[in-house]
């Protein structure tokens, strides 16, 4: 992001990263509730399909607490039932109250929530087209981060391609601000200073920069990470600006790097059998609320970091510095690797290129 000078951020990690790989059907959405803990009492109306009015479930792990994100959620649920004419509400549960950041995306599937919000870190592993939102240096700045995953633009329906094949459909999401390296013990000025180091992770693209740069990966949840540096576990972190302020790291960590390490995106999802059961003119509510929650909601995101959380964090002592040159170059060769990884993933390298291409044009 434009305008920061030497000093430090940070992430929203949210709980132990791998998404689950589960299929739809693998088990019976009463035996899901169950093995969850979860009531089946109440939510008799989840997973409608049909012309439904309202109000639907909605679901996510964030909490009202983080003022960079939640503003957007809260934006999309605003934009949905007014676009709608008041037939599509939200009944959110928040903060992990109906599904656990790792309970999202199979509660989705299996018709607990109609439409969630989540980390693409959390599902990338399962839907490996959202790590290229991910890679390490994959766009030039922030601004073209933003531009390619616009609702409206190419690589959006790219994903939504990918996705549909299986059962999911992305309306829309917010481009977190760059993932920087954040350490106590030292400042990582070049790939050689993550050598050895344990740095906590939020996602599989994360944890394979981490590897390539010679680190060790450490996936936890974000509650876990201030009593992780505090006690030694873990040397540092890769993250973006709001975990660092949200889970108070600043009062911790040390330094901060700044550079294009990561991404990821804060998205709405719902089953794409949901969304085509829907009328007309609900499913253009639908669009017009994830364009809401991509337009101002990244607004939002974009001036509390740089409005309060920037300054939060250099108020905690935190130091920030930022390779360019040489040094620079010398991180973006030692993360080439983590491309042909995901590449791997995706298993098709004409739509690996595809992508990489469309962020690159944004």
């Amino acid at each position: 992001m434009g305008g920061y000078a030497r000093r430090s951020v940070s992430s929203p990690g949210p709980g132990d990263l791998r998404g689950p790989q589960l299929a739809r059907g693998a088990i019976g959405r009463r035996a899901f509730l169950a093995a969850a803990g979860l009531g089946v009492a109440g939510l008799a109306g989840c997973g409608r399909s049909g012309g439904a009015t309202a109000p639907i479930t909605t679901a996510t792990y964030v909490p009202k607490s983080y003022d960079d994100l939640y503003p957007g959620i809260q934006t999309f649920m605003d934009t949905l039932a007014t676009t709608s004419g008041g037939r599509l509400t939200c009944d959110m549960y928040d903060a992990g109250t109906l599904l656990g950041a790792e309970q999202l995306l199979p509660g989705l599937l299996l018709g607990v929530a109609d439409v969630m919000f989540q980390t693409s870190s959390y599902v990338s592993s399962s839907f490996p087209i959202l790590g290229a939102m991910e890679l390490p240096f994959g766009a030039e700045d922030y601004a073209r981060q933003r531009r390619a995953i616009n609702p409206d633009g190419p690589l959006f329906t790219l994903v939504n391609e990918q996705l549909a094949a299986q059962g999911v459909r992305l309306l829309g999401g917010m481009p977190c601000t760059f993932e920087y390296i954040w350490t106590i013990g030292r400042p990582v000025l070049r790939p050689e200073d993550v050598r050895g180091l344990r740095i906590r992770v939020a996602g599989e693209i994360e944890g394979e920069t981490v590897k390539a740069l010679g680190g060790a990966p450490v996936f936890m949840g974000s509650s876990e990470v201030f009593e992780a540096l505090e006690r030694g576990t873990i040397d540092g972190l890769m993250s973006y600006l709001g975990t660092v302020v949200s889970r108070d790291l600043q009062e911790i960590v040390r330094y901060g790097t700044r550079a294009h390490f990561g991404a990821y995106t804060v998205d709405a999802y719902c089953r794409s059998d949901w969304y085509a059961a829907q009328p007309p003119e609900l499913r253009a509510a639908l669009d017009e609320a994830g364009r809401a929650l991509y337009r101002d909601g990244t607004e939002v995101m974009v001036g509390v970091h740089e409005g309060d959380y920037l300054a939060q964090v250099l108020e905690g002592g935190v130091e920030l510095v930022e390779p360019d040159g040489a040094e620079l170059a010398a991180f973006r060769a030692a993360v080439e690797p983590v491309y042909g990884r995901w590449e791997h993933l995706i298993g098709d390298p004409g739509v690996a290129d595809r992508a990489v291409a469309l962020i690159n044009e944004a």
